[in-house]
């Protein structure tokens, strides 16, 4: 087993896994019908995009698990998904604070990633590129529409970019195991997007009329396996059915 890609998949298919149950939680609780749908869908997105990281994942690893069971019957330190994805959802101004400036991120990280080395991965970026496209735009319009709405609105949402600010250095760490993958021709460059992601979020957040929170400490650890408590609440739901009732089928 290639140790090192399997766990470079298993980074990126926990980030789509974690963010995707996160969003999938307000379904049937949005502020609106039709917006109820639309993050319904952009969560399946996610879960789809985990789904194929999983299969690619059991292939490299040849120990006869499948997508699901790397997906459900691992442990909390198994995981190695950004901190920032776990946090419980809050307010729609946090998820949608969150959502924008991950979305953003993850949309220029595939678009880095379309020329990965790795035949699987390029692909697997090409396609979800384009969903990661309207992602954007869907969260880009509710940063606009609440930072430059209501006073409420405006505060609520300021007050998520602040709370969101401190997760967001872990995005941009290019620790041994990305050093690797990028030496490879296999990973992308973290560093190298950071400034194209800074441009685009501040001219969002300045439109929206929004202030740009200083920089500081951040809260990093997920990408090798230290969580926050929010992600053992996650699995412990998540896991449920597969932990009761071992392989069981629909």
């Amino acid at each position: 087993m290639n140790q090192d890609l399997f766990k470079f998949l298993l980074r990126w298919a926990d980030n789509s896994l974690i963010h995707g149950q996160r969003l999938a939680q307000w379904c049937g609780h949005g502020p609106a019908l039709e917006e109820d749908i639309a993050l319904t869908n952009t969560a399946l997105d996610y879960i789809g995009q985990a789904t194929n990281l999983y299969k690619y994942a059991a292939q490299i690893e040849g120990q006869g698990r499948d997508e699901d069971q790397i997906a459900f019957l691992r442990d909390e330190w198994e995981y190695y998904n950004l901190v920032l994805l776990e946090q419980p959802n809050g307010d729609y101004a946090f998820t949608m604070a969150r959502q924008f400036l991950f979305a953003t991120w993850y949309h220029l990280v595939l678009n880095e990633m379309m020329q990965s080395q790795d035949a699987f991965l390029s692909g697997f970026a090409e396609k979800s590129a384009k969903e990661l496209k309207y992602h954007v735009v869907h969260a880009r319009d509710w940063m606009l529409r609440m930072g430059d709405g209501t006073e409420e609105s405006h505060s609520r949402i300021q007050k998520a970019v602040d709370e969101v600010w401190a997760y967001l250095p872990e995005m941009f760490e290019m620790d041994e195991l990305d050093q690797r993958m990028l030496q490879q021709g296999i990973g992308v460059d973290l560093k190298k997007i950071q400034t194209q992601w800074r441009s685009q979020i501040e001219a969002v957040l300045t439109e929206a009329t929004l202030r740009i929170p200083a920089d500081g400490w951040g809260h990093t650890g997920g990408k090798n396996g230290k969580h926050s408590e929010h992600l053992g609440y996650i699995l412990a739901e998540m896991q449920y059915l597969q932990r009761t009732y071992p392989g069981a089928k629909w």
